[in-house]
């Protein structure tokens, strides 16, 4: 226990034991049968609604019986922290439960330092889906109403009957990876974002520009955008102006020639006319492209040399087909493979789970529930594609699933098989540190009588 913290302080944690990395994992993969089991008649379950600033929290026993006399509000700060665990102990002496399991709803990102609070003192976050909240906050009151004092107790319910899920806070180079990696797409939302408006101010003031290049972000486009971005700055300052640009920036992709292409653009423009604002707009969104595209390079650089800290990460980036942002895209999002028992599990965890809709003789088709994460997801998707293009192994496999006798699949049912499939050798290489073995890989899925 923390020596700061008050004189009485108990330990509150699931099952009466201190969670190292082993009961977590176990704890992780319980089915719901066991999960019920973890509720036992001396067990406290605290709901908790998490808020930006203010959390929201009831406590109930096994039975659905309510033990706090009143909603218990505590702020999103240490101090706030420490008060609930006061609020807990008294409640646990007071009605003689030696165990608690704390459940909240996943919002936003204002959990995780609760989350992490509660780690460090040997207690257990579990979550619930908030999409199961939405549908079961009718079920006591048939109101939907919703606010800080009803979820508690739809959360506390949800998790006496077992419908709860354990949080994964990564650590070390996992945290690194997953951090970078969020970071890189929020940046990469905003370069994309600069390069439309880039181009629909081309599109209104200097249309004929993007003839001129095939990427219209060459360097030499982008030096020539922040001195001379109009067609009659580039007529003012003519071809040898254009070209002193470059000789001063040393690029040296572009010369006069490039230079007397511009100058015609420029004479023959249909664009609109514009004035100081127009210069000082384009201005902006080049040095903000240009900030961001170095801002993704040294993240690429980063990420590249943390993701080679990963145990056996180089027997993956050995398979062809698989690239360095495949590779950092699934350890983002999976995290440490040791807390997975089956490579099941991170299909479920990417949506790629097959389910079915039946009832009587209605047969549903079946399909991928697409309840997961959205990134991992389209990053195995996005390598099955590159695993069909570049892997003879891969090649195969998905030729086998569309072509053979019984039980065809479609093109797309076919791509989402062999994503499922790369799951399981990503899982096997990365557990194991064993070689992929292109002939091994075939005799597991082909079989000669289903063709």
């Amino acid at each position: 226990m923390n020596k700061k913290e008050p004189q009485g302080m108990i330990e509150l944690h699931l099952g009466g034991c201190k969670q190292n990395n082993q009961t977590r994992r176990f704890i992780m993969n319980l089915t719901q049968n066991d999960r019920l089991k973890q509720v036992t008649f001396d067990t406290l379950i605290v709901g908790v609604d998490v808020g930006s600033k203010t959390h929201f929290c009831r406590a109930f026993d096994w039975r659905g019986f309510e033990l706090s006399h009143s909603v218990f509000k505590f702020s999103n700060t240490g101090m706030g922290f420490l008060t609930f665990l006061r609020w807990t102990e008294e409640l646990m002496n007071k009605t003689e439960m030696k165990k608690v399991i704390v459940g909240c709803e996943p919002t936003g990102c204002y959990w995780l330092t609760f989350q992490k609070f509660l780690q460090d003192h040997d207690i257990q976050l579990v979550t619930v889906n908030p999409f199961t909240v939405n549908r079961s906050m009718e079920l006591d009151d048939n109101s939907p109403e919703k606010s800080d004092l009803k979820d508690p107790k739809t959360i506390a319910h949800l998790v006496k009957d077992g419908r709860y899920s354990t949080s994964y806070l990564p650590s070390g180079v996992y945290a690194e990876i997953r951090e970078a990696s969020v970071c890189r797409d929020q940046i990469m939302k905003q370069h994309i974002r600069l390069s439309n408006q880039i181009q629909g101010w081309l599109q209104k003031f200097f249309p004929e520009y993007l003839e001129c290049y095939a990427d219209w972000d060459s360097t030499s486009g982008l030096m020539l955008l922040k001195e001379a971005p109009l067609p009659e700055d580039i007529l003012k300052i003519g071809a040898g102006g254009i070209n002193q640009i470059w000789r001063d920036a040393k690029v040296r992709a572009a010369g006069i020639k490039r230079a007397q292409i511009l100058i015609e653009a420029a004479q023959n423009s249909v664009g609109l006319e514009a004035g100081e604002a127009a210069r000082l707009e384009i201005w902006i969104l080049v040095n903000d492209y240009i900030l961001k595209a170095e801002q993704l390079k040294r993240l690429d650089e980063y990420l590249e040399e943390k993701v080679r800290e990963v145990p056996n990460v180089e027997k993956l980036l050995a398979i062809k087909g698989v690239g360095m942002s495949t590779v950092i895209g699934f350890i983002a999002e999976v995290g440490d493979i040791g807390r997975f028992t089956d490579p099941k599990q991170i299909q479920k965890l990417a949506g790629l789970e097959i389910v079915k809709k039946s009832s009587g003789k209605k047969k549903g088709q079946p399909r991928i529930s697409k309840r997961g994460r959205r990134k991992l997801r389209r990053t195995m998707y996005e390598s099955a594609r590159a695993l069909m293009n570049w892997n003879p192994a891969f090649q195969d496999v998905f030729l086998y699933y569309r072509n053979r006798t019984r039980n065809p699949l479609g093109g797309m049912q076919a791509k989402i098989a062999v994503a499922c499939k790369a799951i399981r050798v990503f899982y096997v290489v990365l557990q194991t540190g064993c070689d992929f073995d292109e002939e091994k890989f075939r005799k597991d899925i082909i079989r000669p009588e289903a063709s």
